[in-house]
């Protein structure tokens, strides 16, 4: 069977796994479009403002509707925020305090926040530096959350407990909503104080709401993954209770400044737009994961989330065994992108992360991965992290190419 054939088999396979992702899609949709009505969003929004950024009309209007959608009291969406990573950080030292304890429970965080927390580098004023105390719960052997451990984990001092949503870089199920339910429940049986944080990159609009609507005290993520629709060219938001967010608004800007500042340079009408867009790209992105790992399955590799599994975020990993295949893969992905086609993807090392990457990610706004991108850690057992995809049908073109690239499991 030819790599042509295998992607048509695997669509006639997934046909009712892709009607089942347009009615979510429909039903995020109509969560974004009432918050637009609701909030009377018209073209006046879209102005913005230079300098300070005082009276945003566009940001301010933008920042409830963001809220509204997420289920959160509220919310601060900027392009001051130059990444995902920023926005976890700034409502980490916005809600910490030297003396406090942060408690990861879904085992280890993704490799960028390690030099935030202070677990790798030194004399960067990590929050370990700060006087911050930093604890993990390791996952149960079957990747999952040790639900049993964290029944106990939670102490007084906790301050707050760090819920990693979306896999990372690691081999384990990615966290549902309802998963993240289960875990505020637990933790606010323990300590009623302490604040339960999401970092919800990758998993916006996968499912019909988000962790403030089960009890999430705050999350954060960013503009050019998910709620960016693939044309928010930079920014990132947090949201949630509105003293948290407003904590975390003060580490961007200023204390007094807070969520008051932060100019939009005319980006108002691609934020709106981007995030109309959003439900829609996202279920692309979903469709794609599931023709990724169906082709990859069939040919003999591991694959996490596995084919018919249901999505909790927009992530697929493929476990090739070996560097030579995970280069080779990212070449093909790379060679079927719509921008920078011709470039050669080769290891190398990245800020933030401790391992060599190898990143396939011929992307309109660059690092995005709600366009369709591929990376991986130069580290075994080589996993490939296929991400994002504007349409499942430039997925498939591109999975042909990779499956003639890298051939089946050895």
């Amino acid at each position: 069977m030819n790599s042509t054939e295998r992607l048509q088999e695997a669509e006639q396979a997934l046909f009712q796994i892709f009607s089942g992702i347009g009615a979510t899609v429909k039903q995020n949709l109509k969560r974004v479009l009432n918050a637009f009505h609701h909030h009377r969003v018209g073209v006046h929004h879209f102005a913005g403002v230079t300098g300070y950024g005082h009276d945003d009309l566009g940001r301010e209007t933008f920042d409830r509707v963001f809220a509204e959608i997420v289920g959160a009291q509220a919310a601060a969406v900027r392009v001051q925020f130059v990444s995902g990573t920023h926005a976890i950080a700034c409502a980490l030292f916005g809600n910490l305090r030297p003396g406090d304890e942060m408690l990861a429970v879904a085992g280890a965080p993704y490799d960028t926040l390690e030099e935030v927390i202070g677990l790798r580098g030194h004399g960067q004023g990590s929050l370990i530096e700060f006087g911050i105390s930093y604890r993990e719960l390791p996952l149960s052997k079957d990747g999952s959350v040790d639900w049993q451990a964290l029944k106990s984990a939670v102490t007084d001092k906790t301050r707050l407990v760090f819920i990693q949503r979306s896999c990372g870089y690691s081999w384990r199920p990615s966290l549902s909503i309802s998963d993240i339910e289960k875990i505020v429940q637990i933790v606010k049986h323990q300590n009623s104080n302490t604040i339960c944080f999401v970092d919800n990159c990758y998993g916006e609009f996968v499912d019909e709401c988000e962790p403030p609507a089960v009890g999430a005290d705050l999350i954060a993520g960013s503009l050019i993954k998910n709620p960016g629709g693939t044309i928010v060219p930079t920014g990132g938001y947090v949201a949630g209770r509105a003293d948290l967010v407003e904590a975390a608004t003060c580490r961007l800007t200023a204390p007094g400044i807070g969520s008051g500042g932060g100019a939009t340079f005319d980006l108002n009408r691609l934020l709106f737009q981007g995030l109309f867009l959003a439900p829609q790209l996202v279920g692309e992105a979903m469709k794609g994961n599931h023709l990724t790992s169906y082709v990859f399955y069939k040919l003999g590799y591991k694959v996490n989330p596995m084919p018919a599994a249901k999505r909790r975020d927009v992530i697929q990993a493929i476990q090739f065994g070996s560097a030579e295949k995970l280069v080779a893969f990212c070449r093909a992905i790379q060679q079927n992108s719509p921008v920078g086609s011709y470039l050669d993807p080769v290891p190398a090392p990245m800020l933030g992360y401790e391992s060599q990457l190898v990143m396939a990610g011929g992307t309109f706004v660059d690092g995005s991965t709600s366009e369709f991108s591929a990376d991986g850690p130069l580290r075994e057992p080589y996993i490939a992290f296929c991400q994002g995809g504007t349409h499942w049908t430039h997925i498939a073109i591109a999975l042909e190419a990779a499956i003639d690239a890298v051939g089946p499991a050895s």
